[in-house]
């Protein structure tokens, strides 16, 4: 992490990797995601939802989401520390901006937070973190503007947010779905059955998800032996963890490792 705001494409921030925006997963910054071309799908606490062009979306920090926005989708993240001196919304936001006005200020700053980032002037992280305070002040108008919808949250929502942040904070310990059912005090077949209709996957899918996202973070960054990186993500078995790399991406650990090195780099700035 670094000490200042950040500004990426979408394709820069996966790295080139579609899994790592597709899986379920959390960052470590906040981030502003602003759609500019596509549509597509984002689950955030567990909650499916449609995504489409200047939509501005807000995951806070160590969030559970995922987002899918296809080949032809593209846009911007802006990505704000968690604990530095810029104070961004600790509430997910899913913001459908229709006014051109604020669609145009949106883009400015950001267009300015590219510039700024791409002169690598002095005082780099102070400008950008100011950009980034106008950004959030952009957003809490947005937000005054867009107020939230006025429908109540349903059990199964508040169940299934419940679940995801669990998974997110416990997904590396090895605990089985049935574990985290009991947690909550539900069965796991009720558990499964919300989970469902909420993500569109069953609870137990969630949870593989997610660590098969941390798996492949991690071999595909770092140079962990693999029974090291089997140990960091909750499996037992080295051998278990191998059969289930091979299941889910149809490669052998060694080979995702070796897929890095000859992945083509993605340009420092893709052209909008």
């Amino acid at each position: 992490m670094t000490a200042h705001a950040r500004i990426l494409t979408l394709a820069q921030w996966t790295e080139g990797g579609a899994w790592r925006a597709e899986l379920p997963h959390s960052c470590p910054d906040h981030a502003m995601i602003w759609v500019t071309r596509g549509q597509g799908r984002a689950m955030i606490e567990g909650v499916r939802r449609g995504v489409g062009v200047h939509n501005a979306l807000v995951i806070p920090a160590n969030t559970l989401f995922s987002l899918d926005l296809g080949k032809q989708g593209f846009g911007l993240v802006c990505l704000v520390p968690a604990y530095g001196p810029v104070l961004m919304p600790d509430t997910p936001q899913h913001l459908r901006i229709r006014d051109v006005h604020a669609q145009n200020e949106l883009t400015a700053i950001l267009d300015s937070m590219q510039r700024e980032q791409n002169a690598t002037r002095p005082f780099m992280d102070e400008a950008l973190n100011a950009e980034a305070t106008l950004l959030t002040v952009w957003l809490r108008r947005a937000m005054i503007a867009q107020p939230e919808e006025t429908e109540k949250i349903s059990a199964a929502q508040r169940l299934v947010t419940a679940y995801s942040a669990l998974v997110e904070r416990d997904h590396a310990t090895g605990k089985a779905m049935a574990d985290y059912a009991q947690e909550l005090g539900v069965t796991p077949t009720h558990l499964t059955r919300t989970c469902r209709d909420c993500t569109g996957m069953t609870a137990a899918e969630l949870l593989t998800q997610r660590s098969l996202h941390a798996v492949r973070d991690l071999l595909e960054n770092s140079d962990h032996p693999f029974n090291r990186v089997a140990a960091m993500t909750g499996f037992n078995s080295a051998a278990y963890f191998s059969r289930f790399v091979l299941h889910h991406t149809g490669k052998t650990p060694s080979e995702l490792r070796k897929d890095v090195t000859a992945r083509p780099k993605i340009p420092a700035l893709a052209k909008r």
